[in-house]
């Protein structure tokens, strides 16, 4: 028999609170066995499962597609290498576009990010009269867009 974690144990090795460990299984993104006294006992491998979570949450994923993700994996026994190779293969752009979001973010701190505030010096020039609202709501040029010319 696999040796069977407690929440407290899961939540220890995890870094994630048992509260979110009992919104994960209501959400059926993790999955628990009951022991004779009603507690939830998780097997070993739910461990990648939540490292999983958590990652796919700070690269922009949402639970529901986090879900449909993990659903994609065997429901019978624990994931292999494999499985988690197909699983992950398609996030290349994903993770790209992220970066990309990011480094825009660093780079543009200190300058107009085309959000309407027209607070900057700098804003007089990269957004004049709040042209970049005509692109779309929010930081128009944090989000990729470029200020007219």
């Amino acid at each position: 028999m696999a040796t069977l974690l407690t929440i407290g144990e899961v939540s220890r090795r995890s870094g994630v609170a048992a509260s979110a460990l009992r919104f994960y299984e209501e959400r059926g993104l993790i999955t628990s066995e009951r022991a004779g006294s009603g507690h939830r006992r998780y097997p070993r491998p739910v461990l990648r499962r939540i490292a999983f979570i958590v990652f796919a949450q700070r690269i922009g994923l949402t639970l529901d597609e986090i879900g449909a993700e993990l659903a994609r994996l065997p429901p019978d026994r624990a994931p292999t290498r494999r499985d988690w190779s197909r699983l992950s293969g398609g996030w290349a752009t994903r993770i790209d576009q992220r970066i990309a979001e990011l480094e825009r973010l660093k780079d543009g701190l200190t300058e107009c990010i085309g959000c309407g505030c027209l607070s900057l010096e700098r804003c007089k020039l990269a957004n004049p009269d709040d042209r970049a609202a005509r692109l779309g709501p929010g930081p128009r040029y944090w989000v990729g867009d470029r200020p007219p010319r």
